[in-house]
């Protein structure tokens, strides 16, 4: 009997070791600090011509020989292994907006939560480039996820008005995120998009 039970333990232990991570990127808030976030909020058409990627440097030198994108994908990725140049050579990677799961991380994006052009639109333009490299790299709050290739391709620089995870479970947590980033950002909303966050934070139980 102890032997079955022991056999089951083991089993149930390895499930758990081998099944893929669920992407958590830190500072998540609860719903409660995201409606208030929300409220205090400046609702602004957006502005700002002339976007170029490269005014947000990125991928920046985290540790070692890790950047941003690999410090990402460890981060969120299940069993990674690495190379001596920080570069993955094994694990998987979940991606909450789709279910997807892949286990070659060329088939993995790094999401700017908070597009990098949107962010252009709502204030950034008015930063200075430092600046700009910090939101771009920013690993201190929910602003970079590990996410399908195509799928983050496919929502490009779209606001949640436009643009929502196809997995509706995961909505709410994708508005909290949004939030938190345009709060800790200082940067504006548009009155389309704050209806839109509205409707996806009214889902969230907590």
């Amino acid at each position: 009997m102890l032997t079955a039970v022991l056999a089951t333990a083991t089993v149930a232990a390895t499930t758990l070791i081998a099944g893929p991570a669920v992407a958590a990127p830190p500072g998540i808030p609860s719903k409660a600090t995201a409606q208030s976030n929300l409220n205090a909020l400046t609702v602004a058409a957006e502005s700002g011509s002339g976007y170029n990627r490269d005014l947000f440097p990125h991928w920046i030198t985290i540790s070692g020989a890790c950047n941003t994108r690999e410090t990402v994908l460890r981060r969120d990725g299940s069993g990674v292994s690495v190379d001596s140049s920080c570069y993955p050579t094994s694990g998987s990677w979940y991606s909450p907006y789709d279910g997807a799961t892949w286990t070659n991380p060329a088939d993995v994006d790094i999401d700017h939560i908070v597009p990098l052009a949107e962010a252009w639109r709502s204030g950034a333009n008015s930063w200075t480039t430092s600046r700009r490299q910090s939101f771009a790299n920013d690993l201190s709050g929910p602003q970079l996820i590990a996410v399908t290739d195509n799928v983050n391709q496919a929502k490009s620089d779209q606001d949640p008005s436009t643009w929502q995870p196809s997995r509706t479970a995961y909505r709410c947590t994708y508005a909290k995120m949004w939030i938190r980033t345009k709060y800790n950002w200082s940067l504006r909303l548009q009155s389309s998009e704050k209806t839109a966050l509205q409707t996806m934070l009214n889902t969230c139980t907590s």
